[in-house]
């Protein structure tokens, strides 16, 4: 007899699992699909060049998406990014990011000084061309008496230097670009 109500139980368990599934599913059918329909010129939002209205307002979470003048591309300051690549240009360049900002180069040796090499990293930190918008982080490694390189200690004046270097190029482009054509 507890055989008969254990199916009994399992029989009335599908039944209402078919039941809810029956209802789950009958529920969708009333409802339609909403296609774009070209002969009429609609089209969908994604598709559309419209201007939509969005929570963030009209210039977004984080404001105007591009300052005004800058170069349609580029995530940071031209002059700055095109200065940077000038001025470390001598030197094997490992990665460059355009939008990202920063340049990294390889170990490079001066013929002078073979037993010393540097190595750049530039980092352009802002759209505008502003003195504090390049850091420049320069390492140094000399040999040893093995042989092997060693890291040293940077002057912070040739630091400074690198990036007084980049900010006069970036103005020197900057001018140029603004010239009148003849």
């Amino acid at each position: 007899m507890t055989r008969k109500i254990s199916v009994g139980g399992k029989i009335l368990t599908g039944a209402v699992a078919l039941l809810g599934a029956t209802l789950v599913l009958s529920a969708c059918d009333k409802t339609q699909a909403v296609f774009p329909d070209k002969d009429k010129g609609d089209s969908a939002p994604r598709m559309s060049n419209e201007k939509r209205e969005t929570i963030f307002g009209p210039e977004g979470l984080f404001g105007k998406s591009k300052p005004e003048g800058e170069g349609v591309g580029i995530g940071v300051n031209a002059f700055l990014w095109r200065a940077s690549l000038d001025t470390v240009s001598f030197m094997p360049i490992t990665t460059a990011d355009a939008f990202g900002g920063t340049i990294i180069t390889d170990w490079y040796q001066l013929p002078e000084t073979p037993s010393e090499r540097y190595k750049v990293n530039v980092f352009i930190l802002d759209r505008t061309l502003r003195a504090d918008g390049v850091k420049v982080s320069l390492f140094k490694q000399v040999r040893d008496g093995s042989g092997a390189w060693v890291d040293v200690r940077v002057d912070p004046k040739m630091v400074v230097d690198l990036e007084n270097s980049i900010l006069t190029r970036a103005r020197q482009l900057r001018v140029v670009s603004s010239e009148p054509t003849q």
